[in-house]
């Protein structure tokens, strides 16, 4: 018999809050190198923020503003797996799985559920209605403790699955995702697409690699030429969380200031904010996101194993990917590349042109 999920509500120690303002009261902070933000962390910006953090952050507001949405935690795939169940105001509102991904948390859904949820109250057609679960994926925020066991993204994708199906009784739901919530989703689609009402992506779950079109289109050179770029300046977070995840799980845990400066500036990179992060994401929204992976004492570490071109080819439900043309290197989706002859999981066969603004 499947066990029953139990309601949880967020309670940080005060012990736990002290000691954070007290480690950030003794940062030592590095010199800067080179312009700001052109090596990683702009010095300046990182003092400013974790003395903001230390002295004014409110992570009271936070938590309650998170214990305002209705949270479970339900024992499966062998942890307390967290998330967020909304229960959709509609007619027949349909039930959405919300997977995000790192370096993010349930946090970057607090003024999207609503809307989902109901639209009505913001200018919608009730029929629009979506029931949102939202979960911490797991190793990720409150779906982890220390010491448990590591998924990668086929083992995350059945236990959300079974989270929807099994604990939670939903015979179809669609599926939204986003960073490893993407590939998740992807995942979900070739797994257990007979569950799936359909997917939608903000990230395209494709190999990514440097091969070039034999004519490639205006389209094409812009994508290769960004591409090469962003593969020789952003992807060395990849490979050492990847490959060496222990030895920066050390820095992490031990110094708030450092998990702060990992996640900004992956934050600014990822973000359409013009080089300041807080035009996108308000800075207590930001410290939310952080402090919860301090208290949770944890660095996600990506599962070497995602082997994304073995699922094209598998029956797929519907599905739909959003890019955007801030987008790090966004791929068009058009012939004689890689992108077509393994095309993307999240795509429904159809070859659209990518068109820039």
């Amino acid at each position: 018999m499947a066990a029953l999920p139990q309601v949880f509500t967020l309670n940080v120690p005060e012990e736990a809050i002290s000691d954070l303002r007290e480690r950030l009261g003794r940062t030592r902070f590095p010199d800067q190198i080179g312009e700001p933000w052109a090596y990683g962390a702009d010095v300046g910006y990182l003092r400013q923020l974790v003395e903001y953090w230390r002295s004014a952050f409110d992570w009271r507001v936070e938590e309650a503003r998170l214990n305002a949405f209705p949270q479970y935690k339900v024992p499966l795939s062998g942890i307390d797996l967290h998330f967020l169940q909304v229960q959709g105001n509609g007619p027949s509102p349909c039930p959405l799985l919300l997977l995000h991904g790192w370096p993010g948390s349930v946090f970057e859904f607090m003024e999207l559920i609503p809307r989902l949820a109901d639209p009505a109250r913001f200018g919608g057609d009730p029929k629009d209605a979506f029931t949102v679960v939202a979960p911490s994926l797991p190793g990720y925020g409150l779906s982890f403790k220390p010491g448990q066991q590591r998924f990668g993204i086929e083992e995350i994708a059945d236990c959300v699955a079974e989270l929807m199906h099994g604990t939670l009784g939903y015979t179809r739901f669609a599926a939204q995702g986003g960073d490893w919530g993407a590939f998740t989703a992807s995942r979900l689609g070739f797994a257990h697409a007979e569950k799936l009402i359909g997917i939608h992506v903000n990230l395209l779950a494709v190999r990514r690699d440097q091969q070039t079109a034999a004519n490639p289109s205006a389209e094409e050179k812009i994508y290769f030429e960004e591409l090469a770029a962003w593969l020789k300046e952003e992807t060395g977070y990849q490979w050492i969380q990847g490959t060496r995840p222990q030895t920066l799980a050390f820095a992490l845990t031990d110094s708030p200031a450092g998990l702060a400066a990992w996640i900004t500036e992956k934050f600014r990179a990822w973000s359409d904010c013009g080089g300041d992060v807080e035009s996108a994401i308000a800075r207590d929204r930001l410290l939310a996101n952080i402090s919860l992976y301090w208290f949770t004492a944890l660095l996600r570490a990506y599962a070497p194993t995602v082997a994304h071109s073995r699922w094209a080819n598998h029956r797929r439900p519907n599905g739909i990917c959003a890019v955007s043309p801030r987008d790090p290197a966004a791929a068009p989706l058009i012939g004689g590349t890689d992108l077509q002859r393994h095309p993307p999981l999240d795509c429904d066969g159809a070859r659209r042109p990518f068109r820039r603004p």
